[in-house]
């Protein structure tokens, strides 16, 4: 069922993609299908070197949604990861005048009712608990139906508050960018996702950022696949030469993020964990040296936030 646009609030889709064309048409069909329609999609093209840039170009041209959702390509010169990605798009998304930003990634489907759960779920939660909730994101399941291990939010201590009152959310302190829901004025108060950290742990940061106050919420009947390659968590002994490059990006960006944001306490925990995954995973040495330069390197790294607005 249709949800009228009219008194309902604005929302911008944005999009980061990178050489994942095939899947990226899947996403555009499930945003073009949702039951509440959007004002703006924002679609943010990394660099990509697969076509779709002119994929991009002539759908934009040709192809026009019943919704009347306008569709604004970013072409970035060059790919500066799903970080700058994100921040580009969700300050495009903002300059657009939108009420709300909806992020999510370019091998996510939402379920048609996906965008309207989170709506009315965001409506209930600041009912309930006053203007202050900062963001809501979606249920992530694996293309098997099973639970997405790497996009599990972090739940607050009060989890259950919402529930206890017959709504269908609970709290939580962070989340993937797999579907999160954020209102305008939380992107002037609290910023853009940091871009310096390229790839991994932007999300994770930018939520705990944004709930520093007032915790987030997961809207249980709002449902988003993510196509991802295998459903694994994160886990420092499955470090190889392949995937070398991701997390050090991953262990810089967290380490930074407990030092300068948690302390020396949580820095040292995390670092003492790495290097035990490592050793327990049987990481070769040479590439637990490289890691390790990288918790080094995070004493150095600490990004401050840019804010839309200027």
């Amino acid at each position: 069922m249709e949800v009228a646009l009219m008194d309902k609030p604005t929302v911008a889709a944005v999009v980061v993609t990178y050489n994942r064309l095939e899947k990226l048409k899947t996403v555009l069909s499930s945003l073009e299908a949702q039951s509440y329609p959007l004002t703006h999609v924002v679609l943010v093209n990394n660099a990509s070197s697969d076509g779709t840039k002119e994929y991009l170009e002539a759908y934009i041209s040709e192809h026009h949604w019943e919704c009347g959702a306008h569709l604004d390509l970013l072409n970035l010169p060059e790919n500066i990861g799903g970080a700058g990605g994100f921040s580009a798009g969700m300050k495009r998304a903002y300059d657009l005048g939108a009420d709300y930003v909806w992020v999510s990634d370019d091998d996510g489907y939402p379920e048609p009712n996906a965008l309207e759960s989170l709506i009315k779920g965001y409506a209930a939660a600041v009912d309930e608990m006053g203007l202050d909730v900062p963001f809501a994101c979606s249920v992530v399941k694996f293309t098997d139906g099973s639970i997405c291990e790497m996009n599990n939010p972090v739940t607050a201590w009060d989890w259950g508050r919402l529930l206890v009152k017959g709504q269908n959310s609970v709290l939580v302190t962070s989340c993937s960018f797999v579907s999160v829901l954020v209102p305008r004025w939380a992107l002037e108060d609290f910023g853009l996702p940091y871009k310096e950290y390229f790839i991994w742990f932007d999300d994770a940061e930018y939520t705990r950022r944004l709930s520093k106050g007032c915790p987030g919420i997961q809207v249980l009947d709002s449902v988003v696949v993510h196509d991802m390659g295998e459903n694994k968590g994160v886990n420092f002994g499955q470090i190889n030469e392949t995937n070398a490059w991701k997390f050090a990006y991953g262990i810089r960006n967290e380490a930074s993020f407990r030092l300068h944001h948690e302390g020396r306490a949580s820095y040292l925990m995390f670092c003492r964990t790495v290097c035990l995954q490592m050793k327990e995973g049987g990481v070769s040495p040479k590439l637990q040296q490289k890691m390790k330069a990288k918790l080094k390197e995070a004493i150095k790294f600490n990004p401050k936030p840019e804010y839309p607005q200027v």
